[in-house]
């Protein structure tokens, strides 16, 4: 990204979250400053954001150390761009009415970079007409929201109010700030489980979400690409501006992929496909006096080894979820395959894997490999993205964006 962020941070529980969103900012080699409000303070220390951002961190309006002792000029004319996050009903209100009794505030009347908002409050404060009013006055005025979402709030209520996580501010700045990197490349990318239907009532499934699959889907429309997304059944909502064809069951996703293989430039198998089926669909529910009954199984199409096998082939990247061993599986599956790069992540773990916001990955590819350390999914899907963009170029030098 290579961006100087201003960050504001407003006083609220979720101050904690701006930690997080400093050390990811920095990962994507941003230069961070932190501006904190007297309130923020009340939550996070400034040497905590001191430590991450490696900048000192101001909190006055008029510091007699600096040169003319005016920080908010110079700070508004360094930053490319001012996040405040989490950003207060009190901020916003002063934002809106032009107010600036404090740095945060001037700086917000004093810059001319982008301005983008994660608002976090309780959800009365949420839905009080007032603030819906700032907020309505501040969009005319340019400022990007990001959130807030909806769900449990530390004062033990529910609603609309929590800001963002980290990942997802970081991925929404990256949508309008990353290079097209993948424009004009066809992408085709399948995700979360396959169903296969034991009974009318019963399946055979797995313990996939989707969400890395619908992580990366979402990073390649941001990077330009045109996207077309093969997704089993999930909870998660259709990414915008996507192509979406739903499936259950692995005989329909590979129907699905291999109309389009032929059509696209890179194919990521991310889906969790079930490698066998009930020979037999029994018409109707079985009884629980048929508990011992055998049942049959046919083997399901190979999706990814099919895609790899076609006489003009994509350039594939396959996923493989291992409990053990992940390298060694991971790297014979890679040249069995015949793949381009696969994926590899170690489930059934403490942290990440199936069912979580995050993950860690470890790539290879013929003659290499790479790390991508546990984060956030949306976060480790920009990584992974720029990785395979970057290994698909160099197979296809005439297809440089």
């Amino acid at each position: 990204m290579n961006k100087r962020i201003l960050l504001g941070v407003c006083g609220g529980i979720a101050a904690y979250k701006s930690a997080e969103l400093v050390r990811l900012l920095r990962k994507h080699n941003c230069q961070v400053r932190v501006v904190m409000t007297e309130s923020a303070r009340q939550f996070v220390t400034p040497l905590t954001f001191q430590a991450l951002s490696g900048n000192p961190v101001h909190c006055e309006l008029f510091d007699a150390s600096l040169e003319q002792a005016m920080d908010h000029i110079h700070l508004a004319r360094w930053a490319d761009l001012f996040l405040i996050a989490p950003a207060s009903a009190n901020t916003l209100a002063k934002m809106a009415h032009g107010l600036a009794d404090d740095l945060l505030s001037t700086l917000y009347l004093a810059c001319d970079c982008p301005v983008y908002a994660a608002p976090a409050m309780n959800q009365a404060m949420w839905h009080k007409r007032v603030t819906q009013d700032n907020i309505t006055s501040l969009r005319r005025h340019g400022v990007n929201f990001i959130g807030p979402d909806s769900g449990s709030q530390a004062c033990g209520e529910q609603g609309p109010g929590r800001m963002k996580e980290p990942g997802q501010i970081c991925a929404e700045l990256f949508k309008h700030a990353q290079p097209k990197s993948m424009r004009g490349i066809k992408l085709l990318i399948s995700a979360g489980p396959t169903r296969e239907p034991l009974d009318p009532v019963r399946y055979i499934s797995n313990r996939s979400s989707g969400k890395m699959g619908y992580s990366i889907a979402k990073a390649a429309r941001q990077a330009g690409a045109d996207v077309t997304l093969v997704s089993g059944p999930v909870n998660l909502p259709p990414p915008d501006d996507i192509d979406v064809i739903s499936v259950e069951t692995a005989q329909q996703m590979f129907a699905a992929v291999m109309n389009h293989a032929t059509r696209c430039d890179i194919y990521i198998g991310a889906a969790a496909v079930a490698d066998y089926r009930p020979a037999r669909m029994q018409e109707h529910k079985i009884k629980k006096h048929m508990a011992d009954s055998v049942i049959e199984l046919s083997q399901n199409p190979d999706i990814i080894a099919s895609v790899a096998g076609l006489s003009a082939k994509p350039f594939v990247v396959g996923f493989a979820a291992e409990t053990d061993d992940l390298e060694n599986y991971a790297s014979q599956k890679l040249r069995d395959k015949n793949l381009d790069m696969i994926a590899a992540n170690l489930v059934g773990q403490d942290e990440g894997g199936f069912d979580s916001e995050r993950n860690a990955l470890q790539v290879f590819w013929p003659g290499g490999g790479q790390h991508f350390a546990m984060t956030e999914k949306n976060h480790l899907a920009h990584q992974l993205l720029n990785l395979i963009t970057e290994k698909f170029h160099e197979k296809n030098p005439a297809q440089n964006p």
